[in-house]
């Protein structure tokens, strides 16, 4: 079980989804079938225990301003991202109950902008149709539109941690860490932003910025040499970022040599290093450097 808002699922918006899921599939990950959200955008997931990768795209732009949470609409912030470029749009983080959680961040001064409960059409793989219910607090700041989050509560766990979607041909189980990459000057920024959501005793420091426990998994903050030296050459999308912004999600394998077969067989370019796997060319998969790692070793 996840700890306090520990990191549930980072949104991957990609311009064509069906391609993509495609792709994340020939990296060995099981992923569900594309399905709907009431405002526009369509999504596919890779199943772990109380944490998800998400692909995202739109099906339709008529409905991006459909269930608001204050000011935020949800869908047109995806369209947005998507009309600047692919990446990681949003973070969810996970909750047993959103409300108090919410609570205690604004205790802190996260202050979320509303609540959107929502529900959308699955059919499980015995071909059994259902709708999932959720409720989301939306922790949206301008001053860090990148790194946007929502609180995430799943009201029917089981139509979303299926068994059968919790099997990676590539031996995944989990996330254990994603990268921000921010300059220095924008540093202190990130480091309140972590601070309000998990205390200043969660933060410590790294080689080129710093870090923060969560209740899954780490953010790793760091700047862009540190970044570049760490994952490779940013692509374009990403190297004419100024914004801080997530740039890697690591996840747990196990054991890499089974990863490997599916990297070969997909025409992957990777690189093989102690106890990991890294993917090389992140826009191949929305600008995200995919990193597979036999232990949860932080990176720099």
């Amino acid at each position: 079980m996840a700890g306090f808002l520990g990191i549930d699922h980072p949104l991957i918006v990609v311009m064509d989804i069906a391609a993509m899921r495609a792709r994340y599939e020939a990296l060995g990950f099981t992923m569900t079938p594309i399905g709907r959200h009431p405002w526009g955008t369509s999504t596919s997931l890779a199943m772990f225990d109380r944490c998800l990768l998400e692909l995202m795209s739109l099906y339709d732009e008529a409905l991006i301003d459909l269930s608001p949470a204050g000011d935020f609409r949800f869908g047109r912030t995806i369209r947005d991202h998507l009309a600047e470029r692919e990446g990681i749009s949003l973070l969810a983080l996970n909750s047993d109950d959103a409300v108090a959680d919410a609570a205690i961040v604004a205790a802190r001064g996260i202050v979320s902008q509303g609540t959107i409960e929502f529900g959308r059409d699955v059919v499980l793989p015995d071909g059994t149709p259902d709708r999932t219910a959720t409720t989301l607090q939306i922790l949206h700041d301008p001053d860090l539109p990148r790194l946007s989050n929502f609180i995430c509560q799943q009201h029917r766990p089981d139509l979303i941690y299926v068994p059968k979607w919790l099997e990676h041909a590539n031996g995944t189980k989990g996330i254990c860490q994603v990268t921000i990459m921010a300059d220095p000057a924008d540093q202190p920024r990130v480091r309140q932003r972590l601070a309000g959501l998990y205390g200043s005793a969660a933060l410590f420091p790294r080689a080129g910025g710093f870090g923060a426990h969560t209740g899954n998994g780490i953010f790793a903050v760091a700047d862009r040499e540190t970044v570049i030296d760490t994952y490779g050459a940013l692509p374009g999308a990403l190297a004419g970022e100024t914004q801080p912004c997530c740039v890697a999600i690591h996840v747990r394998a196990g054991d890499t040599g089974r990863v490997i077969h599916f990297l070969q067989a997909a025409e992957a370019d990777f690189v093989r290093d102690s106890g990991s796997v890294r993917l090389t060319r992140a826009a191949k998969y929305g600008n995200v450097f995919l990193v597979f790692e036999e232990k949860e070793a932080l990176l720099f």
